[in-house]
């Protein structure tokens, strides 16, 4: 059952307790640790939770102590935040175990991507809870996280304010529009792989009038290309008021095939939707990525090429 009301979280503070959980996959010790020094560096103070130290073969620990270990984030009244350590694959066998009650009644920032999508939205359509789909504890902060990674991050989460124009690091090119139009929706997406997998299920991603967000990493454009044709067969993508896809890291690198490039996939299933489609925006699975508020009102308009984020996500 969907909600139809957002709730949004506190700001988090310098000096905030960060409750850190891996949901998904485990992580490797010494990578998590650098992690954790970072956020120390930065004044927060990390609390690790317990399936940050257990293992059950692919899976950090099992589906009902890592249910177990978000539920006890979100009820602990000393916890101000929740990171996710890293993704990998786990997260969709939690959905039928969380309670949603729980987390709606005691919302807070809650951060993750990739296989954390899953959660993002589940927890987004059944509580109503803003998350941001931003850098993790092992998988960015634990590796020599850029500048753009972290202010994205830290704006975020510990600003009151909406964020406004997002852009591409300076270093990179910025990104480009595959359809032209002018949007406004709330942000919704994630992974792409992982949306897909939800659908047909009590937590498929509703599209309608949403900004919807996709990234991936490392499929080869005919799978990039069979998963987006299964969203444009199940209508996913024409209800969407705007669709902004990332820089798919490692896509035309994972199959040596001749054939379309991501590029020209993207084109040939985006391009010639009747809404606006942004394409090569920094969010997903590259060292560079901003953070986005799930949830939030954000704005698409070619005409002044622009990627705005209009509302706030956070409340003092």
């Amino acid at each position: 059952m969907q909600v139809s009301s957002r709730i949004k979280p506190r700001r988090l503070r310098p000096g905030a307790t960060l409750g850190i959980i891996a949901p998904a996959s485990p992580g490797d010790a010494q990578v998590a640790a650098a992690g954790l020094e970072l956020l120390r560096a930065k004044g927060f103070s990390p609390q690790v939770g317990r399936s940050c130290d257990q293992k059950a073969g692919f899976l950090s620990g099992p589906d009902r102590e890592r249910a177990a270990d978000i539920h006890a984030m979100f009820a602990d009244p000393n916890i101000d935040g929740i990171l996710c350590l890293r993704g990998g694959y786990g997260t969709m066998r939690l959905l039928d175990l969380l309670d949603y009650e729980l987390i709606r009644t005691h919302p807070k920032v809650f951060v993750g991507y990739s296989d954390i999508t899953a959660l993002h939205t589940a927890i987004g359509q059944r509580s109503g809870l803003v998350t941001f789909h931003g850098p993790m504890v092992a998988s960015d902060m634990g590796h020599e996280m850029p500048d753009y990674t972290w202010n994205g991050f830290s704006r975020a989460v510990m600003n009151d304010q909406p964020l406004g124009q997002l852009s591409n690091p300076a270093c990179t090119a910025p990104p480009s529009w595959l359809a032209a139009g002018k949007a406004r929706g709330i942000l919704a997406g994630g992974n792409l792989s992982l949306i897909v997998s939800t659908l047909g299920t009590p937590y498929e991603l509703d599209t309608a009038g949403k900004i919807l967000c996709l990234e991936e990493v490392g499929e080869a454009p005919y799978r990039l290309d069979r998963m987006l044709t299964q969203l444009l067969l199940a209508g996913k993508l024409q209800a969407a008021a705007g669709i902004v896809f990332d820089m798919c890291a490692g896509c035309d690198d994972a199959d040596d095939t001749p054939g379309f490039t991501t590029e020209e996939v993207l084109q040939e299933r985006l391009g010639q939707l009747p809404v606006p489609v942004l394409s090569r925006f920094y969010f997903g699975h590259t060292s560079e990525k901003a953070t986005l508020p799930f949830g939030i009102a954000a704005e698409l308009d070619s005409a002044a090429n622009s990627f705005t984020v209009t509302e706030t996500a956070t409340i003092n």
